[in-house]
């Protein structure tokens, strides 16, 4: 477990916690510190102060390393990016975009930074603008979604840059884990098992819908908008599937999904709203604490591990 990561980052284990909307608040990240991974608060489309209170809080509850999810697209981003600089935060992982533009100004506080990224071109792009680490997200994953596999794309990538790698996508336990070192990853980054979390604040619906869920039940819509998101199939997935079908336009689309992932998240609607889980969600079954989820995973590793080599 002493890798490039650890050392980088002040960490016992190599262990992101992904930055899920409305999921990732600092309730979890706090625990995912202190069970020795690295916690990560979303920050998803909020403004700066919501931002500035989750990492007051988080400050309450561990001493240890954290960091930030900033969603590039998001109208407050310049706001956001402002005050993870003025309160000199640990990591931040960036999506849907480039950070380029703040990453000289992020270094001067001392944060690390590690876009997601779902292909070869751009995590040598995020390379060539300085960033700290890659994390090579594959299309198993929940939420908004790439083409390539883990599988598929993390040794591409690990081959393409000089930086650790962090493979993200379908990974659940200790067995994922060690697939992923063996492809050339130095760490993981892991979503969906912990929504299954004694600590992640989110609605018991939502929880209990990832428990219920078999292999086949994170289903992809969006394709035909370009913007692709994978989660639980329920009510909303069907009318997704049927406007698509019907060749209804991308505004038409796209405007049954406003407000669906806090429906489910906050209000427990897992019938209308976005129940984002990634395909790994049928091999979870049930809840605990953080710090049980990733002793589980280290022990699972090390058996499995002791295993191959006989």
């Amino acid at each position: 477990m002493d890798s490039r990561i650890c050392q980088m980052l002040n960490i016992k284990y190599p262990i992101f916690q992904g930055g899920m909307a409305w999921v990732a608040t600092y309730h979890l990240a706090a625990a995912v510190s202190n069970a020795g991974g690295l916690g990560i608060i979303a920050a998803g489309t909020a403004n700066g102060e919501y931002v500035r209170e989750q990492i007051k809080n988080v400050r309450k509850l561990t001493d240890k390393p954290f960091g930030v999810n900033v969603m590039l697209l998001s109208p407050y981003v310049d706001e956001v990016m402002n005050v993870i600089i003025e309160e000199r935060v640990p990591v931040i992982t960036t999506g849907a975009g480039n950070p380029g533009k703040y990453i000289k100004f992020l270094k001067e506080v001392g944060t690390k930074v590690f876009p997601v990224v779902p292909s070869v071109a751009l995590a040598r792009r995020m390379e060539k603008e300085g960033v700290d680490g890659i994390i090579a997200e594959g299309t198993e994953s929940g939420g908004h979604i790439g083409e390539l596999t883990t599988m598929a794309l993390v040794p591409q990538v690990v081959d393409a840059v000089n930086l650790p790698v962090i493979a993200a996508g379908g990974i659940a336990d200790g067995r994922g884990m060690l697939a992923a070192f063996a492809l050339g990853a130095e760490g993981v980054q892991i979503g969906t098992r912990f929504i299954c979390s004694d600590e992640c604040a989110i609605h018991e619906n939502y929880k209990m819908a990832v428990i219920n869920a078999k292999d086949r039940d994170a289903v992809v819509t969006g394709r035909t908008t370009g913007h692709p998101v994978r989660s639980l199939k329920n009510k909303l997935t069907r009318e997704f599937e049927r406007l698509e079908g019907e060749g209804a336009s991308k505004e038409e689309i796209e405007k049954i999904g406003v407000g669906a992932l806090r429906r489910a998240v906050i209000e427990g609607d897992v019938n209308y709203g976005s129940v984002m889980a990634g395909q790994i969600a049928g091999m979870i079954k049930d809840i605990k604490p953080c710090k049980k989820i990733i002793e589980d995973i280290i022990d699972e590793y090390n058996t499995t591990l002791s295993r191959l080599r006989g």
